[in-house]
């Protein structure tokens, strides 16, 4: 049998993999709320920078991803650029689908709202980051209830959401609640001491050979067999030991067609989710643009989703304490729902609405004061917190000569901890070992310092190493005989090391051609030589960090 063709989408530009610098995230204390040990991160700043800076830390962390990322549908909106050409719109969203499957954990599902218009195309494309046999299915949401007059040909009434699995073979959704409707259809009219029950068909259309016997029942009535083209679910032998059993129903008369019965206490706590979600279950858009009203006024969001639409999907992929990500945060909707619900939650949204529409509704959330959505139906009183950050700016910056130095905005902890994080290492500065300044394993060690180093310095920082330690050494510049001096010890000039790897001092990839077409200088052109510092560099001393006996890293 021939091997089939991984089928993909080809387009322009797809080849071009942006060189992602791995941000620091700042801490904004006037923009949290709530209690201050609290896992959620509301994040301001472009969302693929932002995705790239959780990457270290996030890693196989998130149990759900839900975004509803621009639509490429032609028109504008106040909060978002919803008109990228056709290719540009599939680059950005493969390069942010790629970060987002990283942060997956291994039993963990993304969700994705789209339309008509790019549906499809996303649907091959997210066929080739997540892998085709991790498709679950695609929710249709109908959106609206009555139809636009407006509409060119049709009135398009649904919405698409896509559900892959990070392991989509294994990945089983919850189950979803009973409803009292559901449970009426349980009834007790023979005082079966089982308790409720409803009526089930014994007549079913697979093919049994066991299926096709006579029956009479207790009135005398004898029925030939089941209705043409189908068969009885079980065979005669079974069917009477039900019956004996008080499991089988002949109507009040005993005249009846026999049904099965299916008890209350037996049926599965929940029922399993279908693919078509009306308006009546999880809301509508006009639903959605009052909740907005409700919080801020008139200013309203083109394409808010209704919490009922969040909550379904939260009920179906998680459960409390687990975390939630949605990088197209928008107005705050999925962090408010994922909190109401006791998620936790990081939310990422590159617009001043962050600000004006995110922070503001959720410390309304916080504070019990936002009552609507879903807030009635899950009891919501208010209660736990949040942290807001923005990304940090570049590590590199151009000076008056546009040569690439470290950024003069970067306190030197700032400069140390990012270089950890674009050599994957995590800053935690040990208290007494100053070298011991970031770590990748418990005998893994990173320094960054802007000291030249020589090779009598690096012999008296090899003599404080005990067996089995290694040590990662960053430094603009180091004298003759450093490189390979030992074994143990790595040494990276910097900021050379980084510039063909990353791509500094561009802030915005967001979902805006403008952004996109305008590009940004190539890193190397304008990286210009380290000036080194004075080769009369200070001695090591071994012991305690002392302030007055500290080496001048800086």
């Amino acid at each position: 049998m021939a091997s089939q063709q991984k089928l993909e989408l080809t387009w322009l530009g797809k080849g071009e993999q942006p060189r992602l610098e791995p941000r620091l995230l700042l801490l904004e204390p006037e923009h949290c709320h709530g209690n201050p040990n609290a896992d959620n991160i509301l994040i301001h700043g472009d969302n693929l920078l932002a995705l790239k800076a959780l990457e270290q830390q996030y890693a196989g962390e998130v149990k759900c991803i839900y975004i509803d990322p621009p639509y490429n549908t032609g028109s504008a909106f106040t909060h978002y650029d919803d008109m990228v050409e056709h290719s540009l719109w599939l680059t950005l969203i493969k390069h942010r689908l790629e970060i987002l499957r990283r942060l997956l954990s291994a039993d963990g599902s993304i969700w994705i709202s789209i339309d008509d218009n790019e549906c499809h195309y996303l649907k091959v494309l997210c066929d080739e980051v997540f892998g085709r046999g991790n498709f679950v299915g695609t929710i249709i949401w109908r959106k609206n209830y009555a139809p636009k007059s407006s509409a060119k040909h049709f009135s398009e009434d649904h919405d698409y959401i896509l559900v892959y699995g990070k392991q989509g073979e294994f990945w089983k959704p919850n189950l979803m609640p009973r409803s009292d409707k559901q449970d009426k259809a349980y009834k007790n009219p023979d005082q079966d001491p089982r308790g409720l029950w409803r009526p089930n068909n014994l007549a079913a259309r697979n093919f049994y050979s066991k299926g096709t016997y006579s029956i009479t029942c207790p009135s005398g009535r004898v029925i030939p067999g089941p209705p043409s083209g189908s068969y009885w679910r079980v065979s005669e032998e079974k069917f009477w030991q039900m019956d004996a059993n008080g499991r089988i129903w002949w109507g009040k008369d005993g005249n009846n067609v026999p049904a099965p019965k299916i008890y209350l206490t037996e049926v599965k706590e929940g029922i399993v989710p279908q693919t078509f979600w009306s308006y009546e279950e999880v809301g509508h858009t006009q639903e959605a643009k009052k909740e907005i009203v409700t919080l801020f006024g008139d200013d309203v969001f083109g394409t808010p989703k209704p919490e009922r639409l969040i909550q379904r999907i939260l009920t179906l992929a998680t459960n409390p304490g687990d975390l939630v990500l949605d990088s197209f945060l928008g107005s705050g909707t999925t962090a408010a729902v994922a909190h109401k619900m006791n998620r936790r939650w990081i939310g990422i949204e590159l617009g001043e609405h962050c600000y004006t529409h995110c922070v503001p509704r959720l410390r309304k959330v916080v504070s019990g004061e936002d009552q609507g959505g879903i807030s009635k139906a899950v009891d919501w009183k208010g209660g736990g917190g949040f942290k807001t950050y923005r990304l940090a700016p570049s590590l590199l910056a151009a000076d008056e000569h546009a040569m690439l130095r470290f950024n003069p905005d970067f306190t030197d902890d700032m400069v140390a901890e990012a270089v950890a994080k674009i050599e994957g290492f995590t800053y935690a500065p040990d208290p007494e070992v100053f070298w011991k300044q970031s770590r990748s394993s418990e005998q893994d060690y990173l320094l960054v310092t802007k000291i030249f180093v020589t090779a009598e310095w690096l012999a008296q920082l090899h003599a404080q190493m005990a067996e089995g330690e290694s040590l990662l050494l960053c430094c603009p510049a180091y004298g003759d005989g450093c490189e390979r001096a030992f074994s143990n010890i790595s040494i990276k000039k910097i900021p050379h090391a980084f510039m063909r790897k990353y791509e500094f001092g561009k802030d915005d990839y967001s979902l805006n051609v403008q952004n996109v077409l305008g590009g940004s200088e190539d890193a190397e052109s304008t990286a210009g030589a380290w000036e080194e510092d004075s080769p009369d560099t200070p001695s090591l001393k071994k012991g305690k960090r002392k302030d007055d006996q500290q080496p001048t890293l800086f």
